[in-house]
């Protein structure tokens, strides 16, 4: 029996690494570390000063997170794991305190839409690719 689970010919992960899911998660992960720069310039522009670094700051590790994971997962070499779970952990928190710190209207709309829409779904992506066994 032993010999029958370690030759198993069905995959013990269902997320399976095969090179096109790798490709398409780093794709995606590394489009969203770079969409990140042009909205921090944008944030340090129209926020005020106090606000502007502390978002911009939170932006750039999430940046840096994201580009790491990304460029690791197209090049197929190992080491992407922490830098997704840590990239799912700021873009959840950044997804609560922005709609928590939301005003009422319409600054509460976009916040939400950004975590429904952005956040939360890369942060799952980010999320399952840390947990994931293996490379």
């Amino acid at each position: 029996m032993a010999l029958i689970a370690l030759n198993s010919p069905y995959p013990a992960c269902r997320f399976a690494p095969t090179a096109s899911r790798r490709t398409w998660a780093g794709r995606a992960l590394t489009g969203a570390g770079l969409a990140l720069l042009p909205w921090m310039g944008y944030l340090a522009g129209t926020l005020p000063p106090a606000e502007a670094v502390a978002w911009v700051a939170l932006d750039a590790v999430e940046a840096a997170c994201l580009l790491v994971a990304g460029t690791r997962l197209m090049a197929g070499r190992p080491g992407h794991r922490g830098a997704a779970a840590a990239a799912a952990v700021l873009l959840l928190a950044d997804a609560c305190v922005d709609v928590a710190t939301a005003g009422p209207g319409s600054e509460l709309v976009g916040a939400l839409a950004m975590a429904v829409g952005a956040e939360l779904p890369l942060a799952a992506l980010c999320a399952a690719l840390a947990a994931r066994a293996g490379r």
